[in-house]
């Protein structure tokens, strides 16, 4: 069976369940398990690689009037490796190829290949995606699905145990997605921030990120923000830091691309480095795992 993901989170999942050397072609994003990135990149993007966050939301937005995605097909490339399976998702029509353009090229497509749509809003759904993924190609999710369940379930154990001391109280966090403008956090990651001890007092497990004034979030009276910019690693983020406007007792910058913004195995990572952020002596943090880095904003 030859697979194609057009979604890093769905080429992650795909390896997850040992089924890399299945995998013929990926997007231009994915990076993860590092062999991937010598593979045939099926995806393009219209987004100039060195745009300022200001113009990337500005062309994310100008997409949304028109329902155009910011990526497109390379359909050529595509054709040649005559996928069987192609794993995509119709969660967000600008932030990957739409939908509509992947159906209509798998019509095209010699054989006819499967299409599996992902459209992960919380962590359990991003479970049920990989079983999903699993039944498409006909092999077992049970072992993968239990290794992350057990890391859960140990690290909600122990933030159960920490909220049950006397007098504990669980931080006010605003977790952002993006600073120019700001955004909150949506889908999965209110939820991983209560998981992992804390008060998000402004994104909504379950839904949309949704743009943020700064006096909002000042309004919110965080204790602690953490910076996770979707599609931004570390380096990336520091340079827009400047943009924070809202003060708190403590600030973390965390690789946002390879954590909190991609639905699949990694999200417990997330999770785990986001609850030894919040609290550093109730959840260590898991060896091979980069902690988030506390900066002191001026």
């Amino acid at each position: 069976m030859n697979i194609v993901s057009l979604l890093p989170s769905a080429t992650e999942v795909i390896c997850e369940l040992g089924l890399g050397d299945r995998l013929v072609g990926v997007t231009h994003e994915c990076d993860y398990p590092a062999f991937v990135k010598n593979l045939p990149k099926v995806t393009k993007t219209l987004i100039p690689h060195d745009a300022a966050s200001a113009e990337i939301d500005a062309l994310v937005r100008e997409r949304m009037k028109t329902q155009r995605a910011l990526y497109t097909l390379d359909l050529p490339t595509l054709e040649r490796l005559a996928p069987d399976l192609i794993v995509t998702q119709a969660l967000c029509d600008v932030c990957a190829v739409a939908e509509a353009e992947v159906t209509a090229a798998a019509c095209r497509l010699p054989g006819r290949p499967r299409v599996v749509n992902l459209e992960p809003t919380t962590y359990l759904e991003m479970i049920e995606c990989i079983q999903t993924v699993a039944d498409a190609a006909s092999v077992r999710a049970s072992k993968t699905i239990l290794s992350l369940s057990l890391r859960v379930d140990a690290l909600l154990k122990r933030t159960q145990k920490m909220l049950e001391r006397p007098g504990a109280v669980m931080p006010r966090v605003v977790l952002l997605e993006w600073l120019d403008p700001p955004f909150s956090s949506g889908h999965w990651t209110p939820e991983l921030v209560t998981m992992a001890g804390g008060d998000e007092v402004l994104g909504k497990a379950g839904e949309r990120s949704r743009t943020l004034t700064w006096d909002e979030v000042a309004a919110a009276k965080p204790d602690v923000i953490f910076i996770a910019c979707c599609g931004f690693n570390v380096e990336r983020t520091l340079v827009d830091l400047p943009l924070l406007k809202v003060k708190a007792d403590r600030v973390f910058v965390t690789d946002g691309n390879a954590y909190f913004s991609r639905p699949g195995p990694r999200l417990v990572d997330s999770l785990e480095i986001l609850a030894h952020a919040l609290h550093p002596t109730i959840h260590p943090l898991p060896p091979g795992l980069p902690a988030a880095i506390q900066v002191h904003p001026e």
